[in-house]
């Protein structure tokens, strides 16, 4: 009771702060649930100046606020492209590990973040530490001088190769497929060096007297040395190594040039799918990165697959895949759009369960339009997915019999008051001689987002929705 006599007080207040009105009326809501469980006045006083601070760091220190965070994340497998993308959508790049400049964990380095080569996939602790070690003797220079100055005893082969396929190694100025074919050479060459160097002997160009040279073995050791092909992956070979050793495309991403054309297409971003409610029918999109099928006891297939959205995946399950059109559609790096149910009943896990799927294979035109007209909420980055039709109308379906319903009627103006916005409202009533549009007056803009699609569907059914 006490709180609602603040209500009024609380919206002229984020008005004043130029707050968007649904923002405003989500955030009330929050408070509101809140207020079941409110706690007393010494821990919320914590909690206000923790919240202060936080606050304060993002607003002023914005990169090693955004390092931190990622740091403090690093052990869990997806949250570190959330926030990868978060800091795209701040403006704050973030920069590819290099063995030469990256420490433990996330840094930065003018106004960038630098990648933690503790996050990169294969690569422990001490091997960081090893590398941290050797190159306080200067700049590692070639794979085959990381390989002879770095303790072979902390870093392993697949250590190297993910240092190399991430991108850790391109400072040396070699292509990374060069680097990986040389290094079986560069690994023996190293451990040789290496050995060598524990038992105390040397070559006998070590020595300026017998070698003719200025001594140190340098020229020797290097002429030694296979000499690194020039080849190159190719851009998506490039990007596939990046996902599999750090869990997220660093460089680029293949639904940057797509990206808003398909959130113009979907309801909500993969990281929403968490907030739905179990049951509810969702159409998404996104790259699908893992793939596999198979055969279940009553002698079906039955497919898993992994889909990625930049800002979050979900595991899809097709069943009857033998059968299921969708399943000839789901496939490594296709760039699909799924309707599905969402599914929360595996030990909390969400999971989509994939009713039909389509490829999307949008024409230059139509990414050119959304390029040009986002949709609304969109940062304008691969994630961000976004209810709405850029520049159009928020259109949802009525069946008949609820348009007489003044409930129904009285819910619907009050999620459009809600979510306040520019974009009028169609609503298309199917009637028994075909459907019939009624567009809602100026009062009842809203601005469409995955919240009030999902409000919708929960008032109206998921067919509300339906493309």
């Amino acid at each position: 009771d006490l709180m609602a006599t603040m209500k009024d007080k609380f919206m002229e207040g984020l008005a004043k702060s130029n707050t968007a009105p649904n923002v405003a009326a989500d955030l009330w809501k929050l408070n509101e649930a809140a207020a079941d469980y409110s706690f007393n006045k010494s821990h919320a006083a914590c909690y206000g100046l923790i919240s202060y601070r936080t606050a304060y760091l993002k607003a002023n220190y914005p990169a090693e606020y955004m390092a931190a965070v990622i740091s403090s994340v690093m052990n869990t497998k997806d949250k570190v492209p959330f926030f990868v993308n978060r800091c795209a959508e701040m403006n704050i790049d973030v920069l590819p590990p290099d063995v030469n400049v990256s420490d433990h964990s996330f840094v930065v380095a003018d106004n960038a973040i630098r990648f933690g080569l503790d996050a990169v996939k294969n690569v422990g602790h001490a091997a960081v530490d090893a590398i941290l070690r050797a190159r306080e003797d200067g700049e590692i220079s070639s794979i085959y001088d990381f390989c002879e100055r770095v303790d072979s005893r902390a870093v392993n082969k697949r250590a190297i190769e993910c240092l190399i396929k991430c991108g850790a190694l391109d400072s040396t100025g070699a292509t990374r497929k060069g680097m990986l074919e040389a290094l079986p050479a560069a690994q023996a060459s190293g451990q040789k060096a290496q050995e060598d160097a524990q038992l105390g002997q040397g070559s006998i160009f070590d020595f300026g007297d017998l070698g003719g040279g200025e001594g140190g073995g340098g020229p020797a050791q290097v002429q030694a040395r296979p000499p690194i092909s020039a080849a190159e992956f190719d851009r998506a070979e490039l990007l596939a190594m990046e996902k599999e050793t750090l869990g997220t495309y660093l460089s680029s991403h293949p639904l940057t040039e797509v990206g808003p054309a398909l959130r113009a297409r979907v309801d909500c971003s993969l990281s929403a799918l968490d907030g739905r409610q179990d049951g509810s029918w969702v159409t998404v999109g996104g790259i699908v990165v893992e793939c596999k099928k198979i055969r279940t006891k009553s002698g079906s297939q039955m497919m898993f697959a992994t889909l990625d959205d930049v800002e979050g995946q979900v595991e899809m399950l097709v069943f009857k895949a033998d059968e299921a059109e969708s399943a000839q559609v789901i496939a490594p790096d296709a760039i699909v759009i799924v309707r599905g149910r969402v599914d929360h009943k595996d030990r909390g896990e969400t999971k989509l369960v994939v009713q039909d799927a389509q490829r999307f294979e949008p024409d230059a035109a139509e990414v050119e339009r959304a390029a040009k007209n986002p949709p609304p909420g969109s940062s304008g980055g691969a994630g961000g997915m976004s209810g709405g039709v850029p520049g159009g109308p928020f259109q949802f379906n009525l069946p008949v019999a609820k348009v007489a319903d003044p409930a129904v009627l009285e819910e619907l103006r009050a999620l459009f008051e809600d979510h306040k916005g520019e974009s009028d409202v169609h609503l298309v009533v199917q009637t028994s001689n075909g459907p019939k549009t009624i567009v809602f007056g100026d009062k009842y803009k809203v601005q469409p987002s995955p919240n009030l699609r999902y409000e919708i569907g929960q008032l109206l059914g998921a067919d509300a929705l339906a493309a």
